[in-house]
């Protein structure tokens, strides 16, 4: 039975059981039956139905918010946006699901032919603790209008994010096994995807359990989509508005506790301006506050695990071994909970842990470049490919942006992830994509239909 620590205070403050295998069996099988009468209602019929969770959710907003701070430590005030932003996904597709799924007519011999998108069954969606709603939504969303039937395997350490999403369908008036939740162990995950009345599978979560469930999944030839980590690169070029770069670049870094896997995490610098952009990140680090997540003024919560932070406070040391300088943070507070300071390391070596190995906590680190050559060079000297920032002039950033190895770039912006643009990555980021018109189409049988006579 999973123990759920509050990693504010260190404190157990529930225990929930795993679901039983009565309650698999019952889950699965209302998922099946759902699909044979869900399938058949209009785009306009599940987008009425979507709505309506999207309104749930906010009208609850408060119990949402709160649950994932409690078992997950984020800032209310990001809690808050991340209700927010799930309702928004729920109504982008129902609003857009039928046009992204529009039948598409191919000339050829026929009479008629053309491609229709069909739902596959249930899909299954197997997620991480870090963005318990929004990582849903980026699921049910698209996957509910195209007419399929979900299931989320939440991650056990937000089990009252799980069973608050489903309850938030069950509120709203979505018919019974259309969207459920199931908190399980690894195995019966694994289970899950073998049965055969899964139909694909949506996994974001480690590189080393995207390896699992790929296998899994095709071993019984079902189509998977898998969002896996990164060490994502921001490179900050000398012809760049270094003020607003610092505070986009900060904040990306910095996100739930810089727990995301889009955060910024290699900081690329020319080295030209590479002391003065040291010094503002200095300085806007210095600002931000951590402390309890349920104050609206907490910039940085604790990290989710105890044992979370020792793997970041591991890299921070490796990483100062081998030479770079800790000019914030760095050591673990003497307090309850599983804090961690704000930390900025600089003149960070390219083989460094905090380089070569995914850091999933609040450390921000630099390194100088000597122009844009040699930061896509560093940019892509990783085997993850998930997400790309570059600080330029907006020609110049076109010009760079398809050099760099990764499945989404931002130009003078922030990376993130949007209902209405595909989001993946590519080597060990993962493969398939989620959102946008993209990520609708990974979860249908793309159908071709030829209708005869054969034209002369």
């Amino acid at each position: 039975m999973p123990e759920i620590v509050n990693p504010a205070t260190g404190k157990i403050i529930k225990e929930r059981a795993w679901d039983t295998s009565e309650v698999v069996e019952r889950k699965l099988n209302a998922a099946a039956q759902a699909f044979t009468h869900w399938r058949e209602l209009s785009f306009e019929q599940r987008g009425a139905h979507l709505k309506a969770v999207a309104r749930q959710l906010r009208e609850d907003k408060v119990l949402h918010s709160s649950l994932m701070t409690e078992e997950m430590g984020k800032p209310v005030k990001e809690a808050d946006g991340e209700v927010e932003k799930t309702a928004w996904a729920a109504e982008h597709y129902a609003e857009h699901a039928q046009t992204y799924l529009a039948p598409q007519t191919i000339e050829s011999d026929a009479t008629r032919s053309w491609v229709q998108y069909l739902p596959l069954g249930t899909v299954l969606g197997i997620l991480p603790w870090n963005s318990p709603y929004w990582l849903a939504a980026r699921v049910f969303a698209p996957a509910l209008m195209a007419g399929n039937t979900v299931i989320i395997k939440h991650d056990s350490h937000v089990p009252g994010c799980a069973d608050a999403i489903e309850e938030a369908f069950r509120k709203a008036g979505v018919p019974e096994g259309v969207l459920q939740t199931l908190v399980v162990d690894n195995d019966t995950a694994g289970a899950l995807i073998r049965d055969p009345r899964t139909a694909a599978v949506s996994f974001t979560g480690s590189t080393g359990g995207g390896k699992q469930v790929a296998a899994l999944a095709a071993g019984e030839i079902k189509p998977a989509v898998l969002e896996l980590g990164g060490s994502d690169p921001a490179v900050i070029l000398a012809d760049a508005d270094l003020d607003q770069a610092v505070d986009t670049v900060a904040l990306s870094r910095f996100i739930c506790a810089g727990q995301s896997c889009i955060a910024a995490k290699r900081i690329l610098v020319e080295e030209s301006v590479y002391p003065e952009v040291v010094e503002k990140f200095r300085k806007r680090l210095e600002g931000m506050k951590v402390g309890d997540p349920t104050q609206p003024d907490t910039d940085i919560g604790p990290m989710a695990r105890a044992d979370l932070r020792d793997q970041l406070h591991r890299q921070v040391e490796d990483s100062i071994k081998a030479g770079a300088r800790c000019l914030l943070g760095g050591e673990i507070p003497n307090k309850p909970g599983s804090f961690y300071p704000v930390t900025l390391l600089t003149d960070v070596p390219r083989d460094a842990a905090a380089f070569t190995e995914e850091t999933f906590g609040p450390v921000a680190a630099l390194t100088p470049v000597k122009d844009a050559d040699d930061a896509i060079a560093v940019a892509n000297a990783t085997q993850y490919g998930l997400a790309a920032a570059v600080w330029t002039t907006a020609e110049r950033g076109e010009a760079l942006a398809p050099r760099f190895e990764a499945g989404q770039v931002a130009i003078n912006g922030i990376v993130k992830t949007d209902p209405r643009l595909p989001s993946g990555g590519i080597k060990k980021s993962g493969y398939g994509r989620e959102l946008g018109m993209l990520g609708i189409h990974e979860f249908v049988n793309a159908q071709q239909v030829w209708l005869g006579p054969k034209r002369g």
